[in-house]
């Protein structure tokens, strides 16, 4: 997978509808002579001497809500909404309303939605008037657009210190009396989101089966799925959905047949398979991972990384785990459509590519490609045949075998003379000078997997070559990482590796000290936030990111080897770092929020996998071989 070392920003400046991020000021200097008129209003209404008001008129009896849109650049504090029948006194308040900055999730922008009940007079004058208090120094604005309402009355902008007392101005301010239907945010307008989930780049999809989108975070606050479904609804009641042969997403009203026909079909489509859990937190969790799956498995068989633009590619290791939880949850059509496209992507000499493009056509850049590919595919190969129907499986099989000769053929030959493979980009997406654990243990898994394929097959002479070259990694395994409790690079010099996790069911049988090596690697990699980074290497810093992949390495080492209670710790981390829609994200930084992008596919796939081990299901793993000498 891309484990992308990407920057991403640290917090929201106040800008989303061009509104500039700082507050106007009038210098001391000079004379106030009225406020300048600009497209977009920006209003300080931060403090006893700073508000805003705004005219409107009501065709109707009663008022029960009004929205504004808001930035705020303070965490803590109120925000309180009233409706006056004179702008300037507040005596002749008829409603009030005061939300908590903190309950909206602190610091942040967008549309907030404020509960009133008053009883008014159709046709007559009323005024919107927004104030916030707060001991934070950040600002707290009311800002717009006259686009956004061209038919909105004028504001008022009581700024004591800055523009000396009410004055109108010809800006108009983002509000809404009642809204209904699309005024309401989520649909065409952003809700207010804190700047703490903008850590995340992507926080859902929508998902014809053929198209995909991502749903955004700035949309998905206030939002959730209809139960089984990638169907969302949103905060206005109405439904947000990809139809069939779109590329993109429309919203409808709640029932709309076709979005209804969406929700029985991926429904369905669960009831047909197994959704593992012990408990309905792990249940809801692996129905969400599944159908996050479906969404980011192509036509074609690509399986996305996820879907942002430097994570939509397919890599052979995710696409394996994703093939791998597939056919263990009875999805058996998907996990084959994944291993078909790995054998259009091969390369003549066996390897893969690091990542394609998702229509296959090759790699999207010249990234060097990773052996580890030759491990994972074939494992994912033997890992659908032993959970495919029997019926034909032998025959499906062969049509891949092919595929699997070439992989296993490349990773025996690659092994030197100490029996160890060549250095090689890990799942760091970085290089090593020295072999590494996370190219060996896969390639172990792969080779005892192809081996035994071959002999499912008839293909002795396959099996005994791929089975010599298994016995030869494994004991190389033994004498270079086993002394060093299975850390990053046979030379030490590179920490601990999540990786380890690798050395253990379902890839391969766990050797004797492995128990000692998990445990020690995972206090190692432990951070304040309560996961893991996928390394310590002195040489490159993760920082204070925790990745749920890496995290999820050993909650599935440790099911497959009998430590349920550890594994189950885990697991509970990682599913309690979902985001609001459920979904499981690449990362978790360092204030706990979920990051760069949700959902994960390889994150789903390793919590579906793991769900199942805690049920008692636990994946099988490719039998060592025994050499015929033996």
């Amino acid at each position: 997978m891309a484990f992308a070392r990407t920057l991403l920003p640290a917090a929201l400046c106040l800008t989303l509808t061009g509104a500039p991020a700082a507050l106007p000021r009038a210098a001391a200097a000079v004379a106030y002579d009225g406020q300048a008129a600009h497209e977009s209003a920006l209003f300080s209404v931060k403090a006893t001497n700073n508000a805003a008001a705004q005219e409107f008129t009501v065709d109707g009896t009663r008022l029960s809500r009004v929205s504004v849109w808001l930035g705020s650049g303070a965490a803590t504090g109120t925000v309180t909404a009233q409706i006056r029948r004179v702008r300037t006194d507040a005596g002749s308040v008829i409603a009030s309303t005061t939300l908590d900055l903190a309950a909206l999730g602190g610091a942040g922008a967008g549309w907030v939605e404020f509960p009133l009940d008053a009883d008014v007079t159709a046709g007559s004058t009323y005024y919107l008037h927004l104030q916030a208090s707060t001991a934070e120094s950040g600002p707290v604005a009311w800002y717009g657009t006259t686009r956004a309402l061209p038919g909105s009355p004028t504001s008022w902008n009581y700024d004591r210190a800055y523009w000396g007392g009410w004055h109108a101005d010809a800006s108009r301010l983002a509000f809404h009396i009642d809204p209904t239907g699309s005024e309401r945010c989520g649909e065409t307008e952003p809700c207010y989101v804190p700047t703490s989930a903008l850590a995340a780049r992507t926080s859902g999809l929508l998902t014809n089966r053929v198209a995909t989108e991502a749903v955004l975070p700035s949309f998905a606050v206030g939002a959730s799925y209809v139960d089984g479904s990638n169907v969302l609804r949103l905060p206005s009641g109405r439904w947000r959905y990809l139809p069939d042969g779109a590329s993109a997403s429309v919203v409808v009203e709640a029932d709309d047949p076709g979005a209804l026909a969406q929700i029985e079909e991926s429904r369905a489509w669960l009831a047909a398979g197994r959704v593992p859990g012990a408990t309905a937190a792990q249940r809801e969790a692996s129905r969400r991972a599944l159908l996050s799956m479906r969404a980011l498995l192509q036509p074609g068989g690509a399986f996305a990384a996820a879907w942002a633009p430097p994570w939509e590619y397919s890599w052979p290791r995710d696409g394996a785990f994703a093939a791998a939880a597939f056919a263990a949850t009875g999805h058996d059509e998907e996990a084959y459509r994944i291993l078909g496209y790995d054998a259009l992507t091969q390369r003549s000499d066996g390897t893969w590519e690091a990542r394609t493009v998702l229509d296959g056509s090759g790699p999207p850049d010249a990234r060097k490609w990773q052996l580890d590919g030759n491990g994972w595919v074939p494992w994912a190969a033997w890992q659908w045949y032993r959970a495919a129907p029997a019926d034909g499986r032998d025959e499906r099989l062969r049509a891949l075998y092919p595929m699997v000769r070439k992989a296993a053929d490349h990773a025996a030959g690659s092994l030197g003379r100490d029996g160890l493979p060549p250095a090689s980009p890990d799942y760091w997406e970085l290089d090593t000078t020295t072999a590494n654990i996370g190219t060996a243990a896969p390639l172990l898994a792969g080779l005892n997997a192809a081996a035994d394929l071959a002999a499912r097959l008839g293909s002795v002479a396959d099996a005994e070559r791929w089975g010599e070259a298994a016995r030869r990694l494994s004991a190389a395994i033994a004498t270079s990482f086993a002394p060093l409790g299975y850390q990053r690079t046979v030379d030490g010099a590179h920490g601990r590796d999540s990786a380890v996790a690798f050395m253990a069911p379902p890839f391969n049988a766990a050797p004797a000290d492995l128990g000692e090596a998990l445990d020690s690697t995972y206090r190692a990699l432990l951070l304040p936030n309560g996961g893991v980074s996928p390394g310590n290497d002195p040489s490159f810093s993760w920082g204070s990111y925790a990745w749920t992949a890496s995290t999820s390495f050993f909650a599935l080492a440790w099911a497959g080897t009998g430590e349920p209670a550890k594994a189950g710790r885990v697991l509970d981390w990682v599913l309690s770092k979902r985001n609001g829609l459920g979904e499981l994200p690449e990362t978790v930084n360092g204030a706990g929020h979920p990051s760069a992008v949700a959902p994960l596919g390889w994150t789903d796939s390793l919590v579906v996998l793991t769900t199942l081990a805690l049920q008692g299901s636990v994946q099988p793993t490719p039998p060592a071989t025994r050499s015929s000498a033996g």
